[in-house]
């Protein structure tokens, strides 16, 4: 692996991904509390980011503060509730067909879209990490897009690590749609989309050039920090090998082997 440097000093804030950088399933990485906490101490905003819409701010909250985070609602943001604001923005009062689970359906009904499976009446296609998937949901999806729905996703990931693996992502979803439909999704809100990091950037009131991003992913965490204009620190304990960030054309600008490693060494 190249020789990268880790970081020399402290940012004003730092922006973190979840799964397999903070945590992996229901339980913290080595050293991730405790750096942490250590940079709470220091007076740091510790904000984060997931891709991953099949859990609410709230489910997010109470299980960081299970693992002894405990994080303010405002400092969790996902890409479903991203899309809320980007379908507010773009397309308000939508009446949308949703691939995806029972937390993103909520956070889009509760901000008062219609949910609907009726393809003739459809405005917009959500596509989403989904472990409900069936033939007849890609039907709606392929009917209301030909009659001329527009399509969006929260996310692109691959999959989504777990214990012992992965399961398949929001990538999936939209492959099964494009390939049906001849048709490219129009817009991904997640990482390492501008929607994304300019959510992140409204929270912390901050210039992104005293703020740096950390994440296991080079094409999500690490894009979505540099084309920001952020510090991004790609750490090894979740998605991404030394193998493959050697193969990469993407450069962070820090590699972790672990979360203490963003701490300089005199702190």
């Amino acid at each position: 692996m190249t020789n990268y440097p880790t970081p020399t000093q402290l940012y004003d804030a730092y922006i973190f991904d979840l799964d397999g950088t903070v945590y992996l399933g229901d339980a913290l990485l080595p050293s991730a509390g405790e750096t942490i906490t250590r940079l709470r101490g220091l007076g740091k905003r510790t904000i984060f980011l997931s891709n991953n819409p099949t859990h609410s701010q709230q489910d997010y909250a109470a299980r960081l503060a299970r693992l002894g985070l405990p994080t303010p609602l405002s400092d969790i943001i996902n890409s479903s509730m991203v899309m809320v604001d980007f379908l507010q923005q773009h397309l308000p009062g939508a009446r949308l067909f949703v691939l995806g689970e029972a937390p993103l359906c909520h956070d889009l009904e509760a901000a008062g879209f219609e949910l609907i499976d009726d393809p003739s009446r459809t405005d917009a296609v959500i596509a989403s990490f989904d472990r409900t998937l069936v033939y007849r949901k890609l039907q709606v999806a392929f009917d209301a897009i030909r009659a001329g729905a527009r399509f969006f996703a929260t996310n692109a990931d691959r999959y989504c690590p777990v214990p012992g693996g992965g399961q398949p992502d929001a990538a999936a979803i939209i492959a099964a749609i494009e390939a049906c439909t001849n048709t490219r999704v129009e817009v991904v809100v997640g990482k390492p989309s501008q929607h994304m990091a300019a959510a992140a950037l409204r929270v912390l009131t901050l210039p992104p050039d005293r703020c740096i991003m950390t994440g296991d992913r080079l094409e999500t965490d690490v894009k979505m920090g540099l084309d920001a204009g952020m510090a991004a620190a790609l750490t090894l304990t979740g998605a991404t090998s030394a193998a493959m960030l050697d193969a990469s054309p993407l450069r962070p600008t820090f590699v972790l082997h672990q979360l203490a490693d963003l701490l300089p060494g005199a702190i």
